[in-house]
C-alpha cells in the first residue's frame, strides 16, 4: 500500500502520518501492537496514575486515549473502506471521551488487554481491505479521509502517545 497522499487526510493529522517509516502498512501495524503492548507493560505501577502537571492526563488516561481514538479512526476506517459518501464523520471530543471513561477504578492490566483486543479488531479489519477500499474517500466533515490515511494515522497517533510518555511521564 501507497502511503496517503495529500487531499486523503485532514492536515491536522499530518504529524501523526510522517511519524511512520515506509513499509508495508500491515507489517508496521503489527510491529506498532507488540511495541505498545511491550511498552504499557513495562510502565512501573507508580507511574500508571502520574501525571507531569494538574491538568495533564495521567497514563492510565493516556491509555483509554489512545483504545477509545483507535475504535474511532477504525469505525472512520470502516466507513470509508465501505464506500459510505453519506455518513458525515464528526470530530470526537478526545477530553469528553477520557474524563467519562472514569479510569480511576480499572486496573491498569485491564486496559492493556482492552487494547489488544481493539488493536485486534483494527488489525482483522485492514486484513480485509483492497486497495479500492482503501482509496475511496469518506465524508470527513473538516476533511475527506481515506482508509489509507487512518491505517498510518493509528499507527502514528500510537507512536507519537509513546514519545510523549517516554519524554513526560517515564
Amino acid at each position: 500500500m501507497v502511503r496517503p497522499k495529500k487531499g486523503e487526510f485532514n492536515p491536522y493529522f499530518k504529524n501523526y502520518i510522517a511519524m511512520v517509516p515506509n513499509g508495508d502498512i500491515m507489517d508496521l501495524l503489527y510491529k506498532n501492537t507488540r511495541d505498545a503492548v511491550q511498552f504499557f507493560e513495562s510502565i512501573p505501577v507508580e507511574k500508571h496514575n502520574y501525571r507531569y502537571e494538574e491538568d495533564k492526563w495521567n497514563i492510565k488516561e493516556m491509555l483509554i486515549h489512545l483504545i477509545d481514538a483507535e475504535r474511532v479512526f477504525s469505525y472512520r476506517a470502516l466507513v470509508a473502506a465501505r464506500g459510505d459518501k453519506k455518513t458525515a464523520l464528526q470530530p470526537m471530543d478526545d477530553h469528553l471521551y477520557v474524563k467519562s471513561a472514569a479510569v480511576d477504578g480499572r486496573r491498569f492490566r485491564d486496559l492493556v488487554e482492552e487494547f489488544k483486543a481493539v488493536r485486534n479488531a483494527t488489525e482483522k479489519l485492514f486484513e480485509t481491505l483492497t486497495e479500492k477500499q482503501m482509496a475511496f474517500k469518506a465524508n470527513g466533515v473538516s476533511s475527506p479521509i481515506t482508509a489509507r490515511a487512518l491505517g498510518y494515522i493509528i499507527v502514528g497517533h500510537m507512536m507519537h502517545h509513546m514519545k510523549v510518555i517516554k519524554e513526560w511521564y517515564l
